[in-house]
């Protein structure tokens, strides 16, 4: 299937990152290089954009997208697969210097969900994998429904997927996996709709949703990923660049904007101290008190933006 992804708040990405001639851009979700080609066009000649994936088949459309050989010299950018909690050694084994901007724009993206064979989505039949490297990646989704006991199983969908249904889902799953493995995705849809009673499945998003969530989460580890990403993501900036954060559920959210709090915090101190005597040099400036979130208008040409938050900040 052709990799095609439609870059969200991709206006706003560009205006917040200001790439321009000579600077260096780290796009850490290369995908289809949506958001990537807009910024190296802005870039260039003397711009370098790094993309980073760990999806051979996002790094293939993405050389195409950016048509390296062609317009583009081989100096301009540099693909990298990898996962982007290894920033650091990504970037030094590149030998970059120093960083003007990141962009994150996290989660899954359309192909891997439109792609049957990859077990993202719970509208198609598929095997149970939700691996984003599986050339690397040993750990499947099916091998976590079946190996995880039913207290984890409840901890992982609580907290991944903040589905109210969490524990009575990993009953289900316990019991089901007893008389029969469960391999595809709609064999566990089925579990899970026998879970959820029936009122509750008649609103709100699709029963399955949130298991799923939780699921990819952790097969992936996503959320201790992020937290090293952006770590890493800050020491490389240089002063003035720039971190841009696209967001698709509270989770990833959360951990952003804690994130971002702490590294601009100026004291640390307990509040009864009457005077400061922690030093605290904040790192970063935030830019984003509130979110900047798609318009109507993006929404309705792209449903999958509809959740989207971006967060961004400043080195100081």
């Amino acid at each position: 299937m052709e990799y095609r992804h439609t870059p969200v708040l991709l206006a706003e990405v560009t205006q917040q990152l200001m790439p321009q001639p000579g600077s260096i851009i780290v796009d850490c979700t290369l995908g289809g290089a949506g958001h990537a080609k807009r910024l190296l066009d802005l870039m260039v000649p003397t711009g370098i954009l790094v993309g980073i994936d760990q999806d051979d088949a996002a790094l293939i459309a993405a050389a195409s997208t950016l048509c390296l050989g062609q317009q583009i010299s081989s100096e301009s950018t540099i693909l990298l697969k990898g996962n982007f909690g290894d920033l650091d050694e990504l970037l030094s084994g590149a030998s970059i210097p120093y960083v003007d901007g990141f962009l994150f724009d996290l989660g899954v993206s359309s192909p891997q969900l439109d792609v049957p064979g990859r077990g993202f989505s719970y509208m198609e039949d598929a095997p149970l994998d939700m691996r984003m490297d599986p050339g690397h990646q040993t750990l499947t989704a099916a091998e976590v429904i079946a190996a995880y006991s039913e207290a984890d199983l409840a901890r992982i969908i609580r907290s991944f997927g903040e589905d109210r249904w969490a524990k009575r889902i990993a009953a289900f799953i316990v019991a089901a996996r007893a008389h029969r493995p469960i391999e595809t995705t709609h064999q566990l849809v089925d579990v899970i709709k026998a879970a959820v009673p029936a009122a509750a499945r008649r609103e709100g998003p699709h029963p399955a949703r949130r298991t799923f969530q939780a699921l990819r989460i952790e097969v992936n580890q996503e959320l201790e990923v992020l937290k090293l990403a952006l770590a890493a993501a800050t020491r490389w900036l240089r002063p003035g660049g720039r971190i841009a954060v696209i967001s698709y559920h509270s989770l990833e959210d959360r951990i952003v904007k804690l994130f971002f709090a702490e590294q601009s915090q100026t004291c640390v101190c307990p509040p009864e101290l009457p005077v400061c005597t922690c030093s605290t040099v904040p790192v970063l400036r935030v830019l984003t008190r509130k979110a900047i979130v798609p318009s109507a208008e993006e929404i309705e040409a792209n449903p999958r933006a509809r959740s989207a938050k971006l967060r961004v900040a400043e080195k100081l």
